[in-house]
This record gives structure tokens, C-alpha cells and sequence, in this order.
């Protein structure tokens, strides 16, 4: 086998654990998270067995069916929780439809609604994603490092260029193409502000309660 097979292999197993998991997490049935996420159940049974490769748009579907970021289907577990995720720890996986490339640089344990994803997008290709979570409120903003891209959310198309960062709630289809012979990479910063008090940021001064008093001591002073 391959090393390109094995990590196929690799990553199509950790894609398996993670959507079984979080579906048991959910009380969903197989049956329950087909009709929420419009993708059959011999399909989401095949992805958890680790029988295929699915690509981005029917895992997107199924992130959508979940409530959550296409990002939480790729985090890894580890040993132990840290707030350092090393660059060669971070999980790297490639549409097999379109070839881009996206990496999960946002350490999985940190309990913050924040992730970054790191993207490859080939020239000339075109992805359309869900966006609207059902259970879920995401904000995003694309942030172009290097080529040009096109978005298209809202009824709205966007062109950007190295520097630019584009800001969405994710509430309807979300088209990406790079209408260029040169590839593309952007960064994704995704938060979920739908998560649960215990997945934000604990950091001083970001919680309500931090605000609040840090108001009222300015107001005194």
C-alpha cells in the first residue's frame, strides 16, 4: 500500500469515529441523520465504516445535519488537553472531487467557539458548501493569503485578493471558485455562537460577566 493510500485510509477512519460519535452524541439513528442531512443512509453507514471517500459537499451536508462546522469532523482526540496544537499535529485532508486541501490549525480541546481552517484551492475549480445549520448560529470570515478567489453567499459574488477578508453568517449555500490558473490559500475563521458556555473562551475579559464588570468599573472610575 501506498503512503498516499495509508493516509487516505487514515483519515477516512478518523472521519468514521468522529461521525459516529457525534451522532450517538445526538440520539440520532442513521435514519434520523439521513433526513436531516439529505444524504442517504447506505451513505452516512458506508462513511462510517470507512468504506469511502466522501467529499467535501456531502460531508459539509452531514456537518450540517449535526449542527456543527465541517471542521468538527476532522479534529483528532488527543492524549491530553493543550492549547498548543503543533503544526504536525494538525489533521490535513483533500476533497477527493475538487483536490483542495484544508487543515485544521485550531488546538480541538481548547474550550473556545473559535476554529481556523487553512485552505489549498486548485486553480480553476469550484466548490458550493450547505452554510445553513439548522441548530446551530456560525459565523465565518475568509481571509485570502495568496491567488484570487471568487464567493458567492447571499446572491452576493465577491472577488478577493491577497490581503482581503470577506465576513458571513452562515445562513444559505456558499460558493468558492478560483477562476485562475494559479491556486489559491486562504484562512477560514469559524465561530460557533450557537456552542455551549463550556466550548468558549475562558481567556480574562471574554465572557459576559468579564464585560459586564469591566464596564461598571470603568463607569466608577
Amino acid at each position: 500500500m501506498t503512503e498516499k493510500s495509508v493516509a487516505a485510509d487514515d483519515i477516512n477512519q478518523r472521519i468514521a469515529r468522529r461521525v459516529t460519535a457525534l451522532r450517538a452524541e445526538r440520539g440520532l439513528s442513521l435514519e434520523a441523520l439521513a433526513a436531516r442531512s439529505g444524504v442517504s443512509r447506505s451513505t452516512i453507514s458506508l462513511i462510517e465504516r470507512g468504506e469511502t471517500s466522501a467529499t467535501a459537499v456531502v460531508l459539509d451536508r452531514l456537518a450540517a445535519g449535526l449542527g456543527l462546522a465541517l471542521a468538527a469532523l476532522f479534529e483528532v482526540e488527543r492524549a491530553a488537553p493543550s492549547p498548543l496544537m503543533r503544526h504536525s499535529e494538525q489533521p490535513v485532508w483533500r476533497d477527493p472531487a475538487s483536490g483542495y486541501l484544508r487543515r485544521n490549525v485550531s488546538p480541538p480541546d481548547h474550550p473556545s467557539a473559535l476554529r481556523i481552517v487553512e485552505v489549498e484551492f486548485p486553480a480553476g475549480e469550484r466548490v458550493v458548501l450547505e452554510g445553513a445549520r439548522p441548530d446551530a448560529v456560525l459565523e465565518q470570515q475568509v481571509w485570502l493569503l495568496e491567488g484570487k478567489i471568487e464567493l458567492r453567499h447571499g446572491g452576493q459574488t465577491w472577488q478577493l485578493t491577497p490581503g482581503d477578508c470577506l465576513a458571513m453568517r452562515l445562513d444559505g449555500p456558499l460558493e468558492y471558485r478560483n477562476p485562475t490558473d494559479r491556486p489559491a490559500r486562504y484562512a477560514v475563521l469559524i465561530a460557533n455562537e450557537s456552542a455551549p458556555i463550556g466550548r468558549k473562551s475562558s481567556a480574562p475579559g471574554h465572557s459576559r460577566q468579564a464585560r459586564t464588570a469591566a464596564r461598571s468599573a470603568k463607569a466608577i472610575q
